[in-house]
């Protein structure tokens, strides 16, 4: 697989050799990193001084040529799917890193992520960012997640925090209520527990393709494939408080 470096680097001779680039940024990434997170096949680093490194698989997020720029000042935190990154900058836009077709392209939803971003939450091929004002902006693959337009109107105002299975979400609204999209299978569908879901949800936590959530009352609710924790019905007698 090919790597690529995007760091400020200085070639004065002429073409850097893949050594030269690995040796520099060994010098980049030696000190002032205060986070590293991962695609499937790159990597991306955030600096005290607030700049960030991508390096990696060009595919799969390791190649920001586009908005390097972008990433010399000013990014708080970086977010990777399974082959893109999002980062958010401290004036609370966000802006994308490559692989359109596995979140990276927000060009659409762009103008509502100028301002007012707090939180990005990814899974495998979509993105979800919650806003200041409590609505949610997503993009990435449709089928899991990147479409919210079912349940829009829910995520207008009110949301307090999203989590996401490999290829859905979930987002915890102020009244302690649950909403749910993206894929079915992979816990997008909450049919079977919704009425428990209307109240009093404090906490809720995705496996590949599950997700559990915590009521209030100290009780355990799941919803997904029952192979990967959506059934506890095994359990169930020692979750209800």
């Amino acid at each position: 697989m090919p790597i690529i470096l995007l760091l400020q680097l200085s070639n004065q001779t002429g073409l850097l050799s893949l050594g030269d680039l690995l040796l520099q940024a060994a010098t980049v990434l030696h000190e002032g990193v205060v986070q590293v997170v991962g695609s499937s096949s790159a990597f991306a680093a955030i600096k005290s001084d607030g700049s960030g490194i991508i390096w990696g698989d060009a595919a799969k997020g390791g190649d920001s040529s586009r908005v390097e720029h972008r990433l010399q000042e000013g990014v708080v935190q970086v977010v990777g799917s399974s082959s893109a990154f999002a980062a958010i900058k401290s004036d609370g836009s966000v802006f994308s890193l490559v692989s359109t077709a596995c979140g990276g392209d927000i060009s659409c939803f762009e103008h509502q992520l100028q301002e007012g971003v707090v939180q990005v939450v990814s899974n495998y091929l979509a993105f979800a960012a919650v806003k200041s004002d409590g609505s949610v902006i997503t993009w990435g693959d449709a089928a899991k997640g990147g479409d919210s337009s079912r349940v829009e109107h829910r995520l207008q105002e009110g949301v307090v925090q999203v989590v996401g299975s490999s290829s859905a979400f979930a987002a915890i609204k102020s009244d302690g209520s649950i909403i749910i999209w993206g894929d079915a299978a992979h816990g997008g569908d909450i049919s079977r527990v919704e009425h428990r879901l209307q109240e009093g949800v404090v906490q809720v936590v995705g496996s590949s393709s599950a997700f559990a959530a915590i009521k209030s009352d100290g009780s355990v609710i799941t919803w997904g494939a029952p192979a990967n924790g959506g059934d506890i019905s095994r359990v169930e007698h020692r979750l209800r408080e």
